[in-house]
């Protein structure tokens, strides 16, 4: 894999799918239909996933590519491949709260190795090098020249004074409840991937899931943290999350910097 080429591409389809996202959502209105798994998807998420499945496609084309928008037709398996979620967060997009996410993101062995987020509502843009470091691109964000990018790093958390962060449009008791276990100084909510975003910067330590997502949700942010030095593992025995998993659905996972002290669920 060229990752050099890899890394111009994500972020350039990244670009153009958010362009294309802000469209849509600065509109009067915009069509909101419903899954068959009863999750909403709007005209956003479609023409999103069309600019980037075309642009890695055409980039390329030997790699197994796997997006939301056409996770029904995936049969094909592979050690490599693409993952896309032309836009994470839709019921932030819907109720018009900024909290969503471009994700583009490369699995190798089951472990995502490169990955960007890119949330366009908020001019905040995260990826990892050519080499799977953790950046941020700051200043205008354009098209064709690469603005400042600025190194990210996990916290070295005070875990008698955690910052925590948990879903926006998913908390539920079990979450607090593991929360609760914890010693926190301060907790903010967030929507989509931002949220591996925010622990892979330090400005939050922990982000615990107890909730359905599916590896497309979580894979880039998954890359952007552990390019920052953190790690996603899952809930039940605290080992890494891995990816190609049949169906590409996720168990419940614990995203933080290494210094927390994990608790059992």
């Amino acid at each position: 894999m060229d990752y050099s080429l890899l890394v111009t591409e994500m972020r350039r389809l990244a670009l153009l799918g958010g362009a294309r996202i802000m469209e849509i959502y600065e509109a009067d209105d915009f069509d909101v239909k419903v899954k068959s798994d009863a999750s909403p998807v709007t005209e956003a998420d479609e023409a999103a996933d069309a600019i980037i499945s075309a642009g890695l496609r055409a980039s390329f084309p030997d790699v197994l590519l796997v997006t939301e928008e056409q996770a029904a037709t995936h049969d094909k398996t592979s050690d490599t491949f693409l993952i896309v979620d032309p836009l994470d967060g839709t019921k932030e997009f819907i109720n018009r709260r900024g909290d969503f996410t471009v994700n583009i993101a490369l699995v190798e062995n089951g472990v995502p190795t490169r990955g960007v987020v890119y949330a366009p509502a908020k001019g905040r843009m995260f990826y990892t090098d050519s080499d799977g470091r953790a950046v941020e691109e700051t200043g205008d964000l354009a098209l064709d020249a690469v603005g400042e990018l600025s190194p990210i790093k996990v916290s070295d958390p005070d875990n008698s004074a955690l910052l925590v962060v948990a879903s926006k449009s998913h908390r539920d008791q079990a979450t607090d409840d593991y929360i609760s276990k914890y010693a926190v100084q301060d907790m903010k909510s967030a929507g989509s991937s931002l949220k591996f975003c925010l622990v892979a910067t330090g400005e939050a330590d922990i982000y615990p899931r107890l909730g359905r997502t599916m590896e497309w949700d979580t894979a880039a942010g998954d890359a952007v943290l552990r390019g920052a030095g953190g790690a996603v593992v899952r809930f039940d025995d605290h080992t890494a999350l891995k990816y190609g998993k049949e169906g590409y659905a996720n168990p419940f996972f614990i995203a933080a910097a290494p210094g927390v002290t994990l608790k059992a669920g």
